[in-house]
């Protein structure tokens, strides 16, 4: 999952997120704020009913969510999140999250994140609080 237009902090937590990497993760666009991530839906991700485990479009957009903030340069971590389950995601759905940034104050940051199928539904959108660390990727 290495990309040269991927931002070094992104790349950083990529190499040692294995979560993001069994999801398949690919980050599209990646920046201070600014994130755009992208997967395929696979059949060992699914639930009972036959569709996405509500934790895949979570973990997708949590994940976005990590790299726009942290790599602002300073360690950030979520507080809170609560996301929106809007439409049933099916195996082979290819799933892209935006995070949006909302408000920044000091060591908090509020930001939404928007997922979209390959049909531009939305399907989810995660609403987070995150804390940003004393401490730098530096």
């Amino acid at each position: 999952m290495s990309d040269s237009n991927m931002h070094p902090i992104v790349q950083q937590m990529m190499d040692g997120d294995a979560m993001s990497q069994w999801l398949g993760i690919d980050v599209l666009e990646s920046g201070p704020g600014v994130c755009t991530c992208r997967m395929t839906v696979r059949e060992e991700m699914v639930n009972g009913f036959g569709i996405a485990h509500g934790a895949i479009t979570y973990a997708l957009a949590d994940s976005t969510l990590a790299f726009a903030v942290n790599a602002q340069g300073q360690h950030a971590v979520s507080v809170t999140s609560t996301i929106q389950h809007l439409a049933a995601v099916q195996v082979g759905d290819v799933l892209t999250a935006r995070a949006i940034p909302r408000a920044e104050g000091g060591r908090i940051a509020h930001v939404d994140v928007e997922v979209i199928n390959q049909h531009g539904d939305r399907v989810a959108w995660l609403t987070a609080t995150g804390y940003k660390r004393s401490s730098s990727w530096a």
